[in-house]
């Protein structure tokens, strides 16, 4: 063990070191420190958690990636997909890709006795996961589509119904409107209502069958309007997509979620800034509270620095013991602030505490998303970044020489 090291562990392990009249200030910079923790972990915990969890709404509904024919555009009705041409083996080769579901979709109009409202009809077949969007609806149950008979169920968002008066296994028409053609009306069953809080999916869609979409269209059975994609991790999103566009085809295109929703994508992109906006102040308040700590122990402790001279001790060693000293100090504000931010974090996770207005936040509880690494990185950096600048305030050691410490005693 070096001597720096072995007299820094000696003074802030020290019985006799709580009787310190510096003692009150070092509190406060620990208090900070562990304030600062906090802060910074619990940031970077529902920044990220924000991020993903509306990301991962957004690819839950449409497919993290969507695969549809050029024709289409940004069109809400599906022009038929070129099949033939999608590598969809190479696609399910990939071993991110989770499932891929196919799907078409029509604009229509539903009337009812006192109103009417503009909508999508989103066509989905029996390999539709059931299971994956299980967790928006709040009322009702998702159809069970089948390849062998068309289903007139359906299942729509929990606005769509309420300003439409609708209820579940309420029927209502539902018409479409062809280029020099008479509409087509069909009458559906209300089985299901879902909530994702995205408007742009919970103003305008709902789901059923897509052979109602196939006949509307004068479609084959085999013919839809594109594919959903899954992929395992909503982060590994850019590199997978890069690897599937090879294989779309010619006449079609892929589309990320985040491409699709780029509004909503754009807007939670800001939260990069703010996180490292808190980020870097909580690091200067940190960093400002220790450096306060050091110039107080390097004043009160001037007799002992002379000492240390008079035996001997260059200045850069004792700068070292000082700057240990500081260090070893911060550790309980680390660890402190790093236990009662996961306890916080957890605690919002399970029981999910604070709520937040859907509409504005496109989530209706603080999602949070827990790290340990992330967790160890501002921890490590604090650390560092701290013993880095106190070097600067260090240098007040090499000023003072044995014959002044004796004067200030």
């Amino acid at each position: 063990m070096g001597f720096t090291w072995f007299i820094s562990k000696r003074i802030a392990f020290s019985k006799g070191n709580k009787k310190n009249l510096s003692q009150i200030i070092i509190r406060i910079g620990q208090t900070a420190v562990a304030i600062g923790i906090i802060v910074s972990v619990i940031t970077l915990a529902i920044g990220l958690g924000s991020k993903k969890a509306i990301k991962q709404k957004m690819a839950d509904f449409n497919g993290h990636i969507t695969i549809r024919s050029y024709d289409s555009n940004n069109s809400f009705n599906s022009s038929r997909l070129n099949k033939k041409s999608v590598q969809l083996n190479h696609i399910k080769e990939n071993g991110e890709v989770s499932k891929i579901q196919e799907y078409a979709t029509k604009s229509g109009v539903i009337r009812t006795q006192t109103s009417f409202a503009g909508v999508i009809l989103k066509g989905v077949s029996s390999d539709f996961d059931r299971d994956r969007f299980e967790k928006f609806m709040v009322k009702g149950s998702i159809p069970q589509y089948s390849v062998n008979e068309i289903s007139n169920e359906v299942i729509m968002s929990e606005k769509i119904a309420k300003e439409l008066n609708l209820d579940i296994n309420s029927s209502f028409i539902m018409f479409f409107v062809k280029e020099n053609q008479d509409p087509v009306y069909r009458r559906f069953i209300l089985k299901g209502l879902f909530r994702t809080d995205i408007k742009q999916i919970d103003d305008v869609f709902l789901i059923g069958d897509i052979q109602h979409i196939q006949k509307l269209n004068k479609w084959n059975r085999e013919d839809i309007g594109g594919y959903d994609i899954y992929i395992k991790d909503i982060e590994d999103l850019d590199s997978v997509f890069n690897n599937i566009e090879e294989f779309v085809g010619y006449n079609n295109f892929a589309e990320k979620a985040t491409t699709t929703f780029s509004q909503i994508n754009d807007w939670i992109q800001i939260f990069d800034t703010n996180i490292l906006i808190i980020l870097t102040i909580m690091m200067v308040v940190v960093v400002i509270n220790i450096i306060m700590v050091l110039l107080i122990l390097i004043i009160e402790r001037t007799n002992s620095i002379g000492m240390l001279k008079t035996l001997g001790a260059s200045n850069r060693k004792i700068r070292k013991i000082f700057i240990n000293y500081t260090l070893f100090i911060m550790l309980p504000g680390l660890i402190i602030g790093n236990i009662i931010a996961i306890v916080l974090l957890y605690i919002q996770k399970y029981f999910e505490i604070i709520k937040l207005n859907p509409e504005n936040y496109y989530v209706s509880t603080v999602p949070v998303y827990i790290n340990f690494f992330h967790i160890l990185i501002i921890s490590g950096s604090a650390l560092l970044i701290s013993g880095l600048v106190l070097l600067i305030p260090s240098y007040l050691i090499s000023k003072i020489t044995p014959i002044k410490a004796i004067k200030f005693q």
